[in-house]
């Protein structure tokens, strides 16, 4: 099993890859590591934060596709009716877009302090995009 560290602000996170359920989209994600980018609070996802990633293609379609990721799923939506993101949900979330309801990749979980996600998706929603860090531990 893969761990990944996964630093966003002043928290730090373990996850686990889904090598089983997402192959494809784990493979995918493998290659983009380390990983460095800004945090931000969704807009109509409910309590989750996102990594907007524009136009990117990643050559990926739905794989382990889901709408509502629970707290501690990170999800990758490969891009289509949306731009391609990153979601990390931290409570009550029903992934969306202007465009209406998504589902995107579960490719990680994360197994490491989840008490403190709920913290840093509140903190992102008051503060400001927080940088976040990817990488193999």
């Amino acid at each position: 099993m893969s761990l990944i560290r996964i630093t966003a602000g002043d928290f730090s996170f373990a996850a686990r890859f889904e090598e089983t359920a997402a192959p494809k989209t784990v493979a995918a994600f493998r290659t983009m590591l380390p990983y460095r980018e800004s945090l931000i609070h969704v807009r109509w996802s409910g309590e989750a934060c996102w990594i907007p990633m524009g136009d990117y293609d990643l050559g990926l379609g739905a794989e382990n596709a889901t709408s509502y990721p629970a707290p501690g799923h990170v999800i990758l939506y490969p891009g289509g009716i949306s731009e391609t993101e990153i979601l990390i949900a931290y409570g009550p979330c029903c992934f969306a877009s202007k465009a209406g309801q998504l589902a995107g990749n579960h490719f990680l979980t994360i197994t490491e302090g989840l008490d403190d996600l709920a913290t840093l998706g509140r903190l992102t929603l008051r503060q400001g995009a927080q940088p976040i860090t990817f990488a193999v531990e």
